[in-house]
């Protein structure tokens, strides 16, 4: 009898500690669910056109990415037309040197 007693509080403490992990588990997010913004899409799309060309894309595409993310515009084609986007085109590195390809 004593055998039978030990058994079940030892199953029953296990099935216990198994929800208890559960319910100490972080809760889910309340509040709205954040999709990724529009504008991320867009100088994705935009900035891959512009550098399909570059020598390299890698630095090409992060350099277009901060700019199209500042201005939310970026020129057309890979190479110049940058008159369609002042701020694109004015944006300037430290050394004063155009900052976006």
């Amino acid at each position: 009898m004593k055998l039978l007693l030990s058994t079940f509080l030892l199953i029953v403490l296990i099935v216990s500690s198994s929800f208890l992990q559960s319910t100490m588990a972080a809760p889910p997010p309340t509040g709205p669910l954040t999709a990724p913004s529009p504008t991320a899409s867009y100088c994705e799309l935009k900035c891959g056109a512009r550098c399909a060309n570059a020598g390299y894309k890698d630095r090409c595409m992060k350099y277009c990415g901060i700019c199209c993310a500042e201005c939310k515009c970026v020129p057309s084609g890979t190479y110049g037309n940058k008159s369609e986007c002042p701020c694109y085109r004015d944006k300037k590195n430290s050394k004063g040197n155009p900052k976006c390809p």
